[in-house]
């Protein structure tokens, strides 16, 4: 199967041509809002991070930032800086350059303040959207990054919407794509499932490793109550509502959007780069969808499918996000923000082997172009995960 995309000049494949103002610090984020604001198709990306920050959360910041600005989604980038932040913009930018892409470096303490910073910022970007022009290829579907998440789970996300993308998932490793999936806590439970798919004991290892920690860190935090009732860490109130009870229940429909064959390539860690070998990956990442999300786009991803059973809008600035739901009343409610029902598998027997093939008929013509209901709405959410105080 192909797709219509972007072959960039180091020979990645890209499935949009963005150009983005990344700010190195939150403390300029209005400035790049707007200088992006008054660029034609320019995106801003707005994040919270880039000071008083050290160690491995400085390092994570830092990578999750450079690989935002190198996703191959991005074909032009402008990094916008304060000045005296822990994050070195000239840095940032030498290193995303390395993506042969055309990057530009702004001081905002170095230009004279916001007005002149914004006026400068403008004529680069409208430089940068001119260099970057350039027309869609045939490419085959093996070129794509996926990144799979789930968010606003209920039971029909793990008898619907999840395992049709896991069938989904499946044929796109056949067909020599690289999937991703995350959420460490949601694998909980599904541990010797996953070892078994694992392509070596050290890649077993390190993921059982890493459920077992996250397990460890849940449980020394008091559960929440709800109605009377003591829940599991991360079973949130709409999760309870919706049907799920435990944290292996969840686990159990969570686990099955990656697929029951496709071989488990590696474990990553949060951010880092998606290997150029098919197969599943699993990302060392939290359960918060917007963390979770821009790490697997850092780490080059450049599609995301995400189930909602409850629904849930979020998008991301450089990665088309296709909805997906397997609850009829929720595909009804919240129909601008869905992009594939997969309802009837539960109300009118539908195979989860035609579910999959209506999925990936809607990322062959979105990755070919067509926008997500995410990108419709201007959904771009930017969340980046700190292991570390704030100093």
């Amino acid at each position: 199967m192909n797709i219509r995309a972007y072959v960039r000049a180091d020979g990645r494949i890209g499935i949009r041509n963005k150009v983005i103002v990344l700010p190195s610090v939150a403390c300029v984020n209005n400035v790049a809002f707007a200088i992006a604001q008054r660029v034609k198709g320019v995106v801003n990306i707005r994040h919270e991070v880039g000071c008083a920050q050290v160690g491995d959360d400085f390092r994570q910041t830092y990578k999750t930032l450079v690989g935002i600005g190198s996703n191959p989604n991005v074909a032009g980038v402008l990094v916008l800086g304060l000045g005296c932040e822990r994050v070195i913009p000239q840095e940032l930018a030498h290193d995303i350059s390395k993506s042969n892409k055309p990057v530009e470096c702004l001081i905002l303490q170095e230009e004279g303040g916001t007005t002149d910073t914004i006026s400068k910022g403008i004529d680069i970007l409208s430089e940068i959207t001119q260099k970057i022009q350039q027309e869609r290829q045939e490419v085959t579907i093996s070129s794509l990054k996926i990144a799979v998440e789930c968010g606003g789970s209920d039971y029909t996300s793990a008898l619907a919407a999840n395992p049709a993308i896991g069938y989904a998932v499946d044929k796109l490793c056949d067909m020599k794509a690289k999937i991703v999936i995350s959420e460490l806590i949601e694998l909980i439970g599904t541990e010797n499932f996953l070892e078994k798919r694992c392509q070596n004991p050290e890649i077993a290892l390190k993921l059982r490793k890493a459920i077992e920690r996250v397990a460890e860190e849940s449980q020394k935090y008091t559960r929440d109550e709800l109605e009377a009732n003591l829940i599991p860490n991360n079973i949130s109130p709409g999760n309870v509502r919706g049907g799920i009870t435990t944290i292996e229940e969840k686990s159990l429909g969570a686990v099955s959007k990656g697929g029951y064959q496709c071989p488990i390539m590696g474990f990553l860690s949060y951010a880092e780069k998606v290997p150029d070998v098919e197969g599943l990956y699993v990302m060392d990442t939290p359960s918060y969808d917007i963390e979770s999300l821009t790490g697997m786009v850092a780490g080059g991803c450049t599609l995301a499918l995400f189930s909602t059973g409850l629904g849930t809008p979020v998008g991301n600035p450089i990665v088309p996000v296709i909805k997906i739901t397997g609850n009829d009343k929720t595909a009804a409610r919240m129909r601008t923000d869905i992009d594939v029902d997969v309802s009837d598998v539960l109300t009118k027997s539908r195979s989860l082997e035609e579910a999959s093939e209506k999925i990936i008929k809607e990322i062959i013509e979105i990755a070919s172009g067509k926008p997500s209901k995410s990108e419709i709405l201007n959904y771009s959410d930017i969340g980046i995960n700190r292991i570390g105080p704030r100093l």
